[in-house]
């Protein structure tokens, strides 16, 4: 299968001097649309792919589930449907057990922090490298939900106790962690709850305030609460590996540069998205509830229980579990010190 596309382009000086302008084209699958912050992201990576590459590399994005939906994306990308793509863990909590560290409640909401983590994990940790390779893909970069928070249309959750009895869409350990509180769960895709809460299939939903404003969610929600609990960082810019292996060294090395580069581009324009989201959400005439500090306590208690099964479940498909959680942990101090020193990159420029 050829997995991309080298397209020559020869206009009439060219051929005329005997030379031609050659571009590598690299299809990328995305399944959510073409606005909000993650897009606004990925568009600057592909922009800056170009703008490195000095026209070398172009990425023709496929927006809104084109070619692939997002539980399907580690098969595809993998299997070269496209030649890289966005992977969102939960989807696959056996599968990419791996990429699931960055899902976990570990009382960690700064966006930042926990991309800059999870990218130096996935970088630099030879383990993980060789699960990524073992799908065939390459790692190239990272996004997050940010914090999680709550949407509800004919509810609000004010104490963690307002949860019992709801219908719920949740995912991964925070989806969990309101099951065990007592809501009725509900599987259904981030990008199909606009229509469940419209319909009452579902009561709330586990949103992130830049993607409730992205899939317009708000013109069916009437309470939103800030939990602040964590973030689900497994989302992330990964590519096929026979596609990655196939380019020049160079062209790997600006695929490579520009991911990172995207941890602090996105953090920048999320802070400002979410912080957005919400005055747009309250403007709208949604009661917006800042969980109480005492209540947030509850779901970190009930949350911890899941770090363990993590490396449980990490360790049963030959991963040293507890040894990346550990390291996991210990990168996310790294960046909230350098962070509490130095303030975020942006702030200078």
């Amino acid at each position: 299968m050829k997995l991309f596309k080298a397209t020559a382009l020869a206009v009439s000086m060219g051929l005329l001097t005997g030379s031609a302008i050659a571009e590598t084209v690299l299809i990328h699958g995305e399944a959510g649309p073409n606005r909000g912050a993650r897009a606004n992201a990925i568009q600057w990576f592909a922009d800056q792919v170009a703008e490195r590459s000095g026209g070398d590399l172009r990425i023709d994005i496929q927006w809104g589930g084109a070619l692939f939906k997002a539980n399907a994306a580690l098969q595809s990308i993998g299997d070269g449907v496209a030649d890289m793509g966005t992977v969102i863990a939960v989807y696959y909590p056996q599968e990419f057990v791996a990429y699931g560290v960055a899902d976990l409640p570990l009382d960690n909401p700064d966006a930042w922090v926990g991309m800059r983590a999870t990218d130096e994990l996935f970088r630099n940790n030879a383990a993980v490298e060789a699960a990524v390779a073992d799908k065939n893909l390459v790692y190239l970069g990272t996004f997050t939900t940010s914090q999680v928070n709550i949407g509800c249309n004919g509810a609000a959750i004010r104490t963690a106790d307002d949860i019992d009895g709801l219908k719920v869409r949740g995912v991964g350990a925070y989806g969990k962690v309101f099951g065990e509180m007592g809501a009725n769960m509900v599987r259904m895709s981030i990008y199909d709850a606009y229509q469940g809460l419209d319909s009452g299939l579902i009561d709330c939903s586990q949103g992130y305030s830049y993607a409730v404003s992205a899939l317009k969610q708000a013109e069916v929600m009437d309470s939103y609460t800030l939990l602040n609990w964590g973030q689900v960082g497994g989302v992330g810019t990964f590519m096929n590996k026979d596609a990655f292996d196939a380019l020049t060294p160079e062209q790997q090395a600006i695929l490579l540069e520009v991911g990172s580069d995207t941890v602090d581009y996105f953090a920048r324009i999320l802070t400002g998205a979410n912080d957005q989201a919400v005055e747009d959400m309250r403007d709208q005439g949604l009661e917006i509830i800042e969980l109480p500090e005492a209540e947030r306590a509850k779901l970190l208690e009930m949350g911890a229980s899941y770090l363990d099964e993590w490396a449980e479940t990490a360790t049963a498909t030959g991963l040293d579990g507890p040894a990346i959680l550990e390291e996991y942990r210990a990168l996310i101090a790294k960046y909230a010190t350098e962070r509490d020193a130095n303030g975020y990159p942006w702030e200078d420029s």
